[in-house]
């Protein structure tokens, strides 16, 4: 079959961080569902766009795109009602006007309501009947085929897949990466889906999981890049925040710099990103704090800036969240060197003084 040709303006915007946000193409909304939404997205302002937070499993952030899963026509869901027996704990399907028929309640308009905000009509509703109701409602079949983008994504969400489409597709539609997000996307195929067409995918049958890590530059630099692949249903692509590496110190700029997709950054990169070093630093005394896996602790190592600089001493490669701290000099005469400017004026100002008395 003969490829698909690549819009490249359509490309390059696409796989810069932040871009597309304004001119991605929004599919027409359903009728009851805010304009401007795509079926199935989660509504803009719901959530925090951008990544879990810090010790947030991939679990949890599964679930808070699900609760945010805009409900349409012939979506069906579960109720469960503590102690309503009436409602029970069967399927119910929105129908094409976007309502439900629910004991008790009665029509319930479920369309244009996300998962979390139909939890809440209903609680509100059953109050009138049960003390302090507790309701949850979970999406057992989906009006069409979904894939799921998770983490550092413009509008992170449960996206319905129609037709074919391929990986640029979907971020074009999406409006791309936000600006912090790292330049490495993970997919994750069930296997019944049959394993992502990959030479560097890897199939886990205890998990009946294929997963591949896709770099932004492939996507953006090639061709036709076999990167591009045509997505399958229940997919999952996610994406973290940047990999950074920290300086710290008697630099010109203190911060983070990105790893990108490189593994590591050498010192002498990181120092040219940050500015040089200080009139006061201590190069030969610098050390690379190094997180310990699995603990809040940090290992110290010895970086002598001044033989690396010199050339005397190879670089020395930075990792992923590694801080590199440049002490200030201790030595008098430094300090002597410092302090004179403030000293030496008052010193001069003092003695025309005496002398004029």
């Amino acid at each position: 079959m003969k490829p698909k040709p690549i819009n490249f303006a359509l490309l390059a915007v696409v796989l810069l961080p932040g871009g597309l946000h304004a001119q991605a193409q929004q599919p027409i909304a359903p009728a009851g569902q805010n304009p401007g939404t795509i079926p199935g997205q989660i509504i803009p302002g719901a959530t925090t766009p951008g990544a879990a937070a810090p010790g947030q499993t991939e679990q949890a952030t599964m679930d808070q795109v699900r609760a945010n899963y805009v409900l349409g026509p012939n979506d069906q869901v579960i109720i469960r009602a503590f102690q309503v027996e009436e409602i029970g704990e069967r399927p119910y399907r929105i129908d094409t006007d976007g309502n439900m028929d629910l004991p008790l309640v009665g029509t319930v308009k479920a369309g244009g309501l996300s998962v979390d905000q139909l939890e809440a009509e209903l609680t509100k509703r059953l109050a009138t009947y049960v003390r302090n109701p507790q309701v949850s409602v979970t999406v057992v079949q989906y009006r069409s085929e979904p894939v799921f983008f998770l983490g550092a994504f413009a509008h992170p969400g449960i996206y319905p897949l129609q037709g074919r489409r391929t990986l640029i597709d979907m971020l074009a539609a999406i409006g791309g990466l936000e600006p912090y997000a790292s330049r490495r996307i993970t997919i994750t195929r069930q296997l019944e889906e049959g394993p992502i067409p990959l030479s560097n995918a890897v199939v886990n049958k205890a998990q009946g999981v294929s997963t591949v890590e896709i770099g932004m530059g492939s996507l953006r630099e090639n061709l036709n890049p076999a990167e591009d692949i045509v997505l399958q249903p229940y997919d999952k692509i996610s994406v973290a925040r940047a990999e950074q590496v920290f300086v710290n110190g008697e630099v010109t700029h203190v911060g983070g710099f990105e790893l990108g997709e490189r593994d590591s950054l050498s010192v002498v990169q990181v120092l040219s990103m940050a500015g040089g070093l200080t009139r006061d630093a201590d190069p030969a005394k610098a050390r690379v704090l190094r997180p310990v896996v699995n603990s809040a602790k940090r290992a110290e190592i010895p970086v002598n800036i001044k033989l690396i600089l010199a050339g005397k001493t190879n670089d020395f490669p930075l990792e992923q969240n590694d801080l590199l701290y440049v002490p200030r000099k201790n030595s008098v005469g430094s300090n002597i060197g410092r302090y004179s400017i403030y000293v030496i004026p008052a010193l001069i100002t003092t003695l025309i003084y005496v002398a004029v008395r």
